[in-house]
């Protein structure tokens, strides 16, 4: 039996070695992970915005300055507010839950008097309270790992902006594909995100401004809010707007104003249900249309992770491992054939 030459062993020792660094480092930086994401997600969007700015004459950290400050002005500040806001009122939800669903016993004693079934039993008043905070506290995330990837995602956005030839460099001298195939790589990530980062996005946005007008002619109470549910349910396949129609029901029909409950649910299923394909048609058929189960997926993962903008980046996590996977099959499967 030959010896293993020392050069494998060698190899197999520094691999094992930058794996285990590798883990260590990646489990650290996890719950900043969405930085990195956001950094790459920005640069993709802002770096021809950049080259325009440069080609006119603005210095480099000027052009890149304004456009972060634009970004975070366009993106980021709505983004925060939206989660104090949701933080704030989730809080208050978490706590009248129990409240909530002793308003819809008298509801639910129709339904039983209806149909001969003791539905109330079936109602886990405690169990549904503590589901409410639970998923709240996912959805909100910590306010510290945000303000820490944020921070991490405008440096590395700043150092792309000023220094995209160094960026280009690395990843042309580290990645594992050839430079042919890192060039569709390259191209069909960057089509991947903008259909991410700005299509479904503006679907949701379209389809809450729909729901926002159904609040307004029912006089509901803190239409904001319920803009806001309506816009992260629309971004959830196969559940859609159901997030915010179904609670808001049950809120309005608990409070005794059963003409704005049965409206507002009539008008949440029919028109603005309506409109979800014909806004989605219009906008996703001039970018790259993401199948709505690497969405779905994308959401599941993504909420957990990162919390409110995991709905964003979890579908653009799950999208660009099938792209990195093809590329593979590519470069490493289908050469030895």
């Amino acid at each position: 039996m030959e010896a293993v030459p020392s050069r494998i062993i060698r190899q197999i020792i520094i691999i094992v070695v930058l794996g285990i660094v590798g883990s260590l480092i990646f489990y650290e930086l996890l719950p900043y992970f969405s930085g990195f994401l956001g950094a790459i997600t920005l640069y993709i969007l802002l770096k021809k915005p950049m080259k325009t700015l440069k080609d006119k004459g603005w210095k480099t950290y000027l052009a890149a300055s304004l456009l972060m400050f634009l970004s975070f002005i366009g993106i980021l500040f709505p983004i925060l507010g939206i989660t104090l806001m949701l933080s704030n009122k989730l809080d208050n939800a978490v706590s009248n839950a129990e409240k909530l669903f002793s308003a819809l016993q008298k509801h639910i004693i129709k339904l039983e008097n209806t149909f001969g079934h003791d539905f109330y039993k079936d109602l886990d008043v405690a169990g549904g309270t503590s589901w409410v905070g639970e998923n709240a506290k996912v959805l909100i995330g910590s306010t510290f790992e945000l303000f820490v990837a944020i921070a991490i995602m405008y440096f590395l956005l700043y150092f792309m902006l000023t220094k995209p030839k160094q960026v280009k460099e690395s990843i042309y001298n580290y990645a594992p594909f050839s430079e042919k195939h890192l060039k569709i790589l390259v191209k069909e990530s960057s089509k991947m995100i903008r259909s991410n980062a700005l299509g479904i996005p503006i679907v949701a946005l379209s389809q809450g401004i729909v729901a926002l007008i159904g609040f307004l002619i029912f006089g509901i109470e803190n239409p904001l809010f319920w803009f806001v549910i309506v816009v992260i349910g629309s971004m959830i396949p196969f559940v859609g707007t159901l997030v915010g129609i179904i609670p808001l029901f049950l809120i309005t029909l608990a409070s005794g104003n059963d003409y704005a409950a049965y409206g507002i649910l009539i008008y949440g299923l029919v028109v603005v249900g309506s409109t979800d394909n014909i806004i989605r048609l219009y906008v996703l058929k001039k970018m790259d249309n993401v199948h709505p189960l690497i969405t779905l997926i994308g959401v599941i993962i993504g909420i957990p992770l990162f919390g409110f903008i995991g709905l964003v980046f979890g579908p653009i996590i799950i999208s660009l491992f099938f792209i990195i996977l093809k590329m593979y099959k590519i470069e490493y499967v289908d050469k030895r054939f």
